[in-house]
């Protein structure tokens, strides 16, 4: 996909490590608490190519949607802020819960209100002998907006919440769903920011005898 996107390749390469789609969402800033801070998320094609990726929107709707914000960019662009909203608003919400806190009351308004536009379009569909909910939006240019926060209501509701965490990453600010055996996941990838912590503390443990040495070296004889 494009969407005349010059994000496009990279966000068909953002890993999907969160474990369920809200926290996916939230990790399409990258390198959050750093000054290297990157959001993936620059323009309604974005949002649109991440939909695809994530499989909340298939590719021919998305082309539909994109053809439809091209003659309404005003509205694509509003779509594209509630989006950022509500990707800013599950964060704090998540990251909040990983550290052990409850969500502030503010936060929790604020996403209700994006819930209660999600509901909106909710709807009661039969899917391989069962009944879940869907979503009928239609060519909403915000259709991949109401998958996310019912996402998010389902994940605030289950117990495994607690086993949510954030990236132990100096800068990452990653969120994801534990789901180890032991519950001992650390890191969004070990070959990211697991890797790159591992380099760092041998360079640590390689800086710290080397100045060892040198103290020794100069060091007076008999001292």
């Amino acid at each position: 996909m494009d969407f005349n996107s010059r994000n496009a390749d990279a966000i068909e390469k953002l890993s999907l490590v969160g474990g369920h789609t809200c926290l996916d969402f939230t990790n399409t800033v990258n390198l959050r608490e750093s000054r290297r801070f990157r959001d993936r998320l620059e323009s309604y094609g974005d949002l649109l190519n991440w939909a695809v990726h994530a499989g909340i929107l298939a590719a021919g709707q998305a082309r539909d949607l994109h053809s439809k914000a091209d003659r309404d960019p005003d509205e694509a662009a509003a779509i594209l802020q509630r989006a950022i909203e509500l990707r800013e608003v599950l964060f704090h919400i998540f990251s909040a819960i990983a550290g052990g806190k409850g969500p502030r009351d503010e936060d929790l308004e604020l996403f209700n209100r994006h819930f209660t536009v999600a509901m909106s379009h909710a709807c009661m569909i039969r899917e391989n002998g069962r009944y879940v909910v869907g979503f009928d939006c239609g060519q909403a240019l915000d259709a991949m907006l109401p998958p996310i926060a019912w996402s998010a209501a389902e994940l605030l509701r289950d117990p495994a919440s607690a086993r949510i965490k954030e990236c132990a990453g100096e800068t990452c600010g990653w969120l994801f769903l534990d789901t180890s055996k032991n519950h001992s996941r650390r890191w969004c990838e070990m070959k990211d920011c697991g890797n790159r912590a591992k380099a760092q503390r041998h360079y640590q443990k390689l800086r710290h005898q080397s100045k060892a040495g040198i103290r020794s070296s100069t060091r007076p004889r008999g001292a």
